[in-house]
């Protein structure tokens, strides 16, 4: 109230406090509470500067108590980022259509624990901005080693870049017929014929989640938040292409053809190219 311009005489007398208090506290240097906020909003400002302004502040939490040793609770971490007007981004919550009738039966159920790799991969699309219009990422996830074994990218969503993406995970592992689930959720592009027809002429187990719940898919869901945080989404306007995280440098130059030409180099207008190359 004094530093909004009142008499500190009359605010003490509303507030029922004693003015020596207040001069008191005037005078008195900062606590060790105060300088410790201070402090660790620094180290928050700079860790979601580092993150391009995309870290909130579950991540923003963990590097601190991971990445650099600070022990902090959650909640400071959100009330020091409040305080500061630091957001991270916001996640994709838009409504997707929900289909009528199951294409396969869900054999993975939400248990994406696999003792081994190939038992169980899972596959999924997203939408990717970039400068020169919209594009396509499909790609296909070994549950077991968190390691993605396949990729493609088109300028659009159809039946033959989820097939691609495919195509090169069965190229890459080799899996034994009869061994290895796929799991995906109900797109028209992984219940198409030709999306089918290659897994089951390779020998994998079709998987589907129930329809209209992306719960049922939630490691792929999780894997394109990451993605979606990590790349270029906070970079408005810029291409901004990266292979995606988990990659092996042996798997990127097997479908480029060049270990330090990532597969990500692709614009729109060039979809023919880039689905030769994966």
């Amino acid at each position: 109230m004094a530093g909004e311009g009142l008499p500190v005489q009359l605010a003490s007398r509303v507030l029922h406090v004693a003015e020596s208090g207040y001069y008191a506290w005037r005078s008195r240097p900062p606590s060790a509470r105060s300088v410790r906020h201070a402090w660790l909003t620094e180290a928050i400002t700079s860790i979601h500067t580092d993150s391009r302004g995309t870290y909130g502040f579950r991540r923003i939490h963990a590097e601190l108590d991971l990445g650099l040793g600070i022990h902090v609770s959650h909640g400071t971490v959100e009330l020091l980022m409040q305080r500061a007007q630091i957001h991270g981004l916001p996640g994709n919550r838009r409504p997707r259509p929900r289909h009528e009738t199951p294409s396969a039966s869900d054999l993975v159920e939400r248990n994406f624990r696999r003792t081994a790799r190939d038992q169980l991969w899972v596959t999924d699309i997203t939408e990717h901005p970039t400068r020169e219009g919209k594009v396509y990422c499909a790609v296909v996830l070994d549950v077991h080693s968190r390691r993605v074994v396949g990729w493609s990218i088109d300028a659009s969503a159809t039946a033959a870049l989820a097939t691609n993406a495919l195509s090169m995970a069965i190229g890459n592992r080799r899996p034994r017929p009869g061994a290895t689930i796929i799991h995906s959720d109900h797109g028209v592009q992984f219940s198409s014929w030709a999306f089918t027809e290659r897994a089951r002429s390779s020998g994998l187990v079709a998987s589907m989640g129930s329809i209209g719940d992306c719960a049922d898919n939630a490691l792929m869901e999780s894997f394109w938040d990451e993605y979606r945080q990590n790349s270029s989404t906070a970079d408005a306007g810029e291409p901004g292409w990266s292979s995606p995280p988990h990659c092996s440098s042996t798997s990127r130059s097997s479908t480029t053809g060049n270990a330090g030409t990532p597969p990500w180099d692709c614009s729109p207008q060039s979809s023919t190219s880039c689905s030769n190359r994966l």
